[in-house]
């Protein structure tokens, strides 16, 4: 059974192999809380993941470890089990769905684990590792529905009590549920009344709905930026800890997901994947109450592939107002754009793309459109900008 002395004694176990990451202070999160920031992003392997893997794979017995390993993962999970293999030095089999990120597969092969790519996401990968473990006697490490990794997940959990003094709630990334599961039976036992939430992606609610509903619920598929928490079904041991022990469980969107990496990449210079990121997204955007409280948002990881940053950080500008593009109706004739220009200069917006077209059949013959991106501070800035322009006499057709 899983127990506060079990996560203790995988405290001790870890002590020489992980970090104890820093919680820092992030005043700007949400101004009417006392936001922390638990950086497991920055734990070695980049995740929180080598905390549950090392701990599971240091309670194997001989002969299980003389078989060899075999895990399956998004990508984090990987990273954490392929490492503490090589540090007990046995063999490592690790089948990752073919979406995961390059830059995990990679780093998941440097630490000299065997990887089998596998069509699909997530629960193909793990289906497919039950079937090698079957066919080649591998001892299976379970990313989440096991009591020794759920067990050395939960030291963050400590962790947290001893670096926050008088800490009302935690906010935690939820997948398959080993994560929120460790660090709530842990916060619990300490002190019943710090609340734990946990959130997941909208495009993955799997834990959300199996809540709601009562009972373990499988989605038919799932479809988020968050690809370490696209999980289709919860564990049925994290299910039943989530039960027992969580207050709530919430969702955000992509949209949230992206302004939260692009927030802690200016505010606190720190990068984190979507998964990672799904705390900082609930405080931020009142998904849960904190108002008046001293929170810590868990940052699990900081995987994410370079190749999509810049896209997240453009959805991240939008969401954010910090970038929009203008659509104006002119008549053609000299100095509309100049107009246009001075105005949004004079009001200190950047114009960084234009394009001018003629109008199309049925329009005014001497009208053309004007079609402008711009960075702005804010969404206030946006409206100052349109309402600039709509009492200059231009008409504004639509705005992002």
């Amino acid at each position: 059974m899983l127990t506060l002395d079990k996560i203790y004694n995988a405290r001790y176990v870890l002590r020489e192999i992980i970090r104890q990451t820093d919680c820092i202070v992030a005043p700007k999160i949400n101004p009417e809380a006392d936001v922390f920031l638990k950086t497991e992003n920055l734990q070695i392997t980049g995740s929180f993941k080598v905390r549950g893997a090392y701990y599971k794979i240091s309670q194997l017995s001989p002969e299980e470890k003389k078989r060899g390993i075999i895990a399956c993962s998004a990508g984090n999970h990987a990273q954490g089990v392929a490492l503490s293999a090589q540090k007990a030095g046995i063999k490592a089999v690790i089948c990752l769905p073919d979406s995961a990120p390059i830059s995990k597969v990679e780093a998941t092969r440097s630490y000299g684990a065997e990887v089998v790519l596998v069509d699909g996401v997530y629960d193909d990968a793990y289906n497919k590792a039950l079937q090698l473990r079957d066919e080649n006697g591998y001892t299976f490490i379970h990313p989440f529905d096991d009591e020794n990794v759920i067990a050395g997940q939960g030291t963050i959990g400590l962790e947290l009590c001893d670096q926050i003094p008088n800490l009302d709630a935690v906010i935690i990334p939820v997948g398959g549920g080993g994560l929120i599961s460790g660090v709530a039976f842990a916060i619990k036992g300490l002190n019943p009344n710090i609340k734990v939430y946990g959130v997941q992606a909208a495009g993955a609610p799997s834990m959300v709905r199996s809540l709601h509903d009562g009972k373990i619920e499988e989605l038919s598929s799932v479809a988020t930026i968050a690809d370490g928490i696209a999980v289709k079904r919860p564990g049925d041991l994290t299910f039943e800890l989530c039960k027992k022990y969580v207050d709530d469980i919430v969702t955000v969107s992509e949209d949230e997901i992206s302004a939260a990496i692009l927030a802690l990449m200016e505010q606190h210079k720190l990068v984190t994947e979507g998964a990672g990121v799904v705390s900082v997204a609930a405080a931020m955007f009142n998904k849960v109450p904190i108002k008046g409280k001293r929170v810590a948002c868990l940052l699990s990881g900081g995987n994410i592939d370079v190749t999509i940053l810049s896209r997240v950080i453009d959805r991240g500008l939008l969401m954010s107002g910090r970038t929009c593009t203008l659509n104006l109706e002119l008549v053609d004739k000299p100095g509309q754009l100049k107009d246009v220009s001075r105005i949004i200069a004079d009001l200190g917006g950047n114009v960084i793309a234009v394009h001018h077209e003629h109008t199309n059949e049925g329009s005014d013959i001497n009208g053309c459109y004007l079609h402008i991106v711009l960075e702005t501070r804010n969404f206030d800035h946006i409206a100052q900008i349109k309402n600039a322009l709509l009492d200059s006499g231009f008409r504004v057709m639509a705005d992002n």
